[in-house]
């Protein structure tokens, strides 16, 4: 796992101190060492930069790595898992390797196939490739984004890094604030590709590559995710080929130069992989818990009951609300609003798994593969009451649920009775959109200042979400919101979230589930084979039943999340007021100052619960505090767009 970074210029020189400084800046992603290449060869110069964590060939794999000759180089962030049988395959074809890394095989793998040389890889990565015979760029993300990569794309100039704040150093350009890209961070607590929280920088989005051409830029999806073409006749038969393919993809991701363990949550997914990894392991896994003072968030006991069938060497830590402590942290790191709370409890267990191993295994992508959200039991359930219930029964069970929803918090059957009705007299995607939205519409409007609710589009994230959907409009309904949150959440919200809380404690994290063959296995499965009645993950616990103790396998989900609302009461009351009730707020530029007392006095009274809103404002605020800290570069200094599009 390392962090990348690079500059192209037309007929202009490369400050390489320039270079270093953005190098510098990724130093936790990559503290074993670092690399820069300069090439003014021709009228298009370019710099490359690297900061590497070294897993594999630790010796002979300083990056960045260039071909025989030295015309193509690359620069790579994350793992090639098949390398091994690319370089025998490169190797009959007459390439010779020089080291024993997985990331040569990519300067290779351009010479014999160009931008195609994506549909042959398996891995987490993002990477640039300079060919310098044709003054061609390639950047590239994995399949599924689980690694990030930003840039910011003028003319005959572009600059790319993996860390947002990497792109900063680099050309210095104004830091104004994408309207659009701030109401769908309210909406969904992260800015989802291909914007940032600035106008003008962008990121690629997953499955997708950038090609610089001679000065002309290119973005192009390599992948899009398909069932697979031998879908499974039975269940039985379903099972076998997920337990085949999972316990290979677990194998390809054991393969380290450095020890090497996995985050353990006690849930279904992350249970499974310890048991495939013990069954392929002579030594004892290592695991990694967090816990919480608050039993109802308190996943411990589970932890233990896998850890001890598995004999693992298990390691356990008690967060408690030090919020404050952590938060310029966070803001610094995640370098945009990013308001996932979950973020908290990743980053001490990343920072409790660096103290033990450089790499570990993690079992995101299990419950969008898989229904695992309790919410999926929403759809299937609101899809039948939507065709019978008029809508005007259905508002007025919407009104008569949120009449019950007084006790401020969003675990009780009123909180989800209320949610659940909301919405449900509107179509199915609209109505999804609706459940998963941290501000529903009415209520963000009410938020801004008129100035700010004038520039923006009336619903941003439904059109988000069809774009996203608009290749698979064929699917049956949750068939496509599996897909959808597959394609949208899971790499904009959770992978985001593992990737900088782990690359800050320079830990790098593998995720078996999302190996692009076991996702278009589980496309290949009907959803009644996911979500039998009320049962979720079905196939998938029937296909480990062996490796999952009883009660984890029955138990309800309770999802990797922190007890803000009781936080927010108590010992992080004061953090609200600091810094959301102050004359110098920043969020005063964008939000009534009424708005933002009324969510403060309702939550501490607990009228209502509002402690994902009160989050996504506080990360907002410190994220402002943090990046415009110039007047220039002030919030109310944003260059008003006449209409900000979707």
């Amino acid at each position: 796992m390392c962090g990348i970074c690079g500059i192209v210029e037309r007929d202009r020189p490369i400050d390489e101190a320039t270079l270093e400084a953005m190098c510098a800046t990724m130093v936790h992603r990559g503290p074993d060492e670092g690399g820069v290449r300069l090439d003014a060869s021709g009228p298009f110069r370019i710099g490359l930069g690297h900061r590497r964590l070294s897993i594999i060939d630790l010796s002979t794999g300083t990056q960045p790595i260039g071909n025989e000759d030295g015309t193509v180089w690359t620069i790579v962030n994350g793992e090639i898992y098949n390398y091994q049988e690319l370089a025998r395959e490169l190797e009959a074809k007459g390439h010779r390797f020089r080291t024993r890394s997985d990331s040569e095989v990519l300067v290779h793998l351009w010479e014999e196939h160009g931008p195609d040389l994506l549909s042959h890889l398996v891995g987490m990565f993002a990477f640039a490739l300079w060919d310098s015979k044709n003054a061609r760029l390639l950047l590239a993300r994995d399949r599924l984004g689980k690694k990030p990569l930003f840039y910011r794309a003028d003319g005959d100039s572009l600059a790319f890094a993996s860390r947002l704040e990497t792109l900063l150093v680099a050309d210095g350009g104004s830091r104004e604030i994408d309207p659009v890209a701030l109401d769908r961070y309210l909406v969904l607590q992260y800015v989802p590709s291909p914007r940032t929280i600035l106008a003008g920088v962008s990121k690629i989005p997953p499955a997708h590559y950038l090609l610089y051409d001679r000065g002309k830029v290119t973005v192009e999806r390599y992948w899009w995710p398909r069932p697979a073409a031998d879908a499974p006749r039975t269940i039985e038969e379903a099972c076998e080929r997920l337990r085949a393919l999972l316990t290979e993809s677990v194998r390809l991701r054991m393969i380290s130069d450095v020890p090497l363990g996995a985050f353990l949550s006690g849930g279904i997914d992350s249970s499974v992989l310890v048991g495939i990894m013990a069954g392929l392991s002579s030594q004892p896994v290592r695991t990694f818990s967090i816990g919480f003072d608050v039993p109802e968030w308190d996943e411990r006991h589970y932890a233990r009951l896998v850890a001890e069938r598995h004999k693992t060497e298990h390691h356990e830590l008690v967060v408690s609300p030090d919020a404050r402590a952590i938060f310029p942290d966070l803001v610094r790191h995640y370098a945009e609003p990013f308001a996932d709370s979950s973020a908290i409890p990743t980053w001490y267990v990343s920072k409790l798994a660096r103290e033990h191993v450089t790499v570990a295994l993690s079992g995101d992508g299990g419950d969008e593969l898989f229904a695992g959200y309790d919410r999926y039991k929403g759809v299937a359930l609101g899809g039948l009451l939507g065709a019978i219930l008029p809508p005007p029964v259905a508002r007025a069970l919407e009104q008569v649920a949120g009449a019950f929803h007084r006790d401020g918090t969003r675990r009780t059957p009123a909180y989800r009775a209320a949610k659940f009705f909301r919405g449900l007299a509107e179509p199915p995607l609209s109505r999804y959109i609706e459940w998963i939205s941290y501000f529903p519409r009415r209520e963000r409007r009410g938020l801004y200042r008129p100035e700010w609710a004038e520039i923006l589009p009336p619903n941003p994230p439904h059109d988000y979400f069809r774009e996203a959907l608009a290749p698979h409009a064929d699917r049956r309904l949750l068939a496509s919101i599996l897909l959808l949150d597959t394609l949208t959440y899971l790499p904009e919200a959770l992978l985001t979230k593992v990737d900088v809380a782990s690359m800050a404690h320079s830990l790098e994290v593998r995720t078996p589930f999302l190996d692009h063959r076991v996702v278009e296995a589980a496309l290949a499965m009907p959803t009644s084979w996911k979500l039998r009645g009320w049962k979720e993950k079905y196939v998938l616990k029937r296909a480990f039943a062996d490796l999952l103790p009883p009660v984890v396998r029955t138990r309800a989900k309770m999802g990797f999340a922190v007890p803000l609302g009781a936080w927010f009461r108590g010992e992080l009351s004061g953090l609200v007021g600091d810094l959301l009730l102050s004359r110098n707020a920043r969020v005063r530029e964008f939000f009534r100052p009424a708005a933002l007392e009324r969510l403060v006095r309702e939550h501490r009274t607990g009228a209502r619960s509002h402690e994902y809103k009160l989050w996504s404002i506080l990360f907002l605020e410190m994220w402002c505090q943090v990046f415009l800290r110039n007047p220039a570069m002030r919030p109310s200094a944003v260059r008003r767009p006449e209409r900000a599009t979707p």
